[in-house]
């Protein structure tokens, strides 16, 4: 039976593995970008304590 269906079953776990794989990449994009916006406030105050030395 299953040598019957081995295509199908293939195909299903495919689209279930790209499936989580773009939902983990838009769940994870969130506090990825918080960090980017946390760093580029670090070195904007970085950058505005050496111009005040």
């Amino acid at each position: 039976m299953l040598a019957k269906y081995w295509k199908k079953i293939g195909m299903l776990i495919i689209i279930i593995a790209c499936l989580f794989n773009i939902v983990s990449k838009l769940v994870s994009k969130i506090p990825y970008l918080d960090q980017l916006k946390e760093s580029a406030q670090y070195v904007s105050e970085h950058q505005d304590e050496n111009k005040e030395k």
